[in-house]
């Protein structure tokens, strides 16, 4: 059901259980499992001043991976999959939210927190959402879930946890998480940056995020005139995913970015189908176009493709 992890060694390199590290021997020795079955693409289609466009369908989308046209099989706008030919196509979204609990972030969190409970009442009844919090580990706080007051509810018990933060390290965590799990989803974050204690980088993590097909929102109090290279990750990483960064210093633009994701998440598009024939088991390169009559005039943001491998193929040794 799941595009492929194209990079075994950086999950090896994050498989935590219960919290803890992976062991010298799970590093040195990765093992893992590949197929690529069905493929889920989510992309944003919008016209020139950037306001996006309702009312596509299939018929209007031209799909192609390293060049070979691909049939759609089913085709969602927002929630609404319009096409029951892959029954194992739930509706809906499935948003795990993942938030910086660390000291760093101790005078933001009231803010975030009502922003986070904004968004998750914007959420179409269909879409189901998981709320986890991190420092230095990952706390599942509400598991994937259609009960808005349960998610509430774990937004209010989040508890700092120290100064260390590892942001990217949670961040592969939870799209592990997304990635079991069928249909659309996305992964909104919100941290003040700094990562000091990741095993993990933002490029590594990035790569994961496009195999998968899930787009990641980042929300981010960074200041990039104080560090360049923190905005400039995050940025590639949001890009490559089909996602968006958000930078956003005062409380005002926290809850300004998390209403534009909801927004944008309800305006998104997602085609599945099975890929056509194609020798390359390295990385396909996919292509979007809108066919219709304005549709040279749109802009097209999505992932530029994943790592395709073998059936069955076996990791390094």
């Amino acid at each position: 059901m799941n595009a492929p992890l194209a990079r075994s060694a950086v999950i090896a390199l994050a498989l935590w259980a219960g919290g803890q590290p992976a062991t010298a021997q799970d590093i040195a020795r990765p093992r893992y499992r590949v197929d690529v079955n069905l493929v889920g693409l989510t992309f944003t289609v919008t016209d020139g001043k950037g306001h996006p466009i309702h009312g596509l369908r299939p018929e209007d989308i031209r799909i192609a991976e390293d060049g070979i046209p691909q049939k759609i099989t089913a085709f969602a706008e927002g929630s609404d999959v319009r096409e029951r030919a892959v029954p194992e196509v739930p509706q809906g979204t499935n948003v795990f939210i993942l938030f910086d609990t660390s000291d760093h972030m101790y005078r933001s969190i009231p803010y975030v927190c009502d922003a986070i409970a904004a968004f998750l009442r914007r959420l179409n009844p269909p879409d189901a959402a998981a709320v986890y919090t991190f420092s230095r580990n990952l706390s599942r706080a509400a598991q994937l879930t259609h009960d808005r007051v349960l998610l509430r509810a774990a937004l209010a018990q989040n508890v700092s946890a120290g100064d260390d933060t590892a942001l990217f390290n949670c961040l592969l965590l939870t799209l592990r998480d997304a990635a079991r799990v069928p249909g659309r989803k996305a992964v909104v974050v919100f941290s003040n940056g700094p990562d000091n204690k990741s095993m993990l980088s933002p490029d590594d993590v990035g790569a994961v995020a496009q195999d998968e097909g899930i787009p990641v929102y980042v929300v981010s109090t960074l200041d990039p005139a104080k560090d360049r290279a923190t905005a400039s990750a995050l940025d590639r990483l949001a890009a490559r995913t089909g996602g968006r960064l958000f930078l956003a210093p005062k409380w005002q633009a926290i809850a300004h970015a998390f209403t534009a994701i909801q927004e944008e998440i309800a305006a998104s598009y997602t085609a599945f189908y099975y890929p056509a024939a194609n020798p390359n088991q390295g990385f396909r390169r996919i292509t979007v176009q809108v066919v219709s009559p304005n549709g040279k005039t749109y802009t097209i943001r999505t992932r530029a493709g994943y790592h395709a491998h073998k059936t069955g193929q076996a990791g390094t040794d």
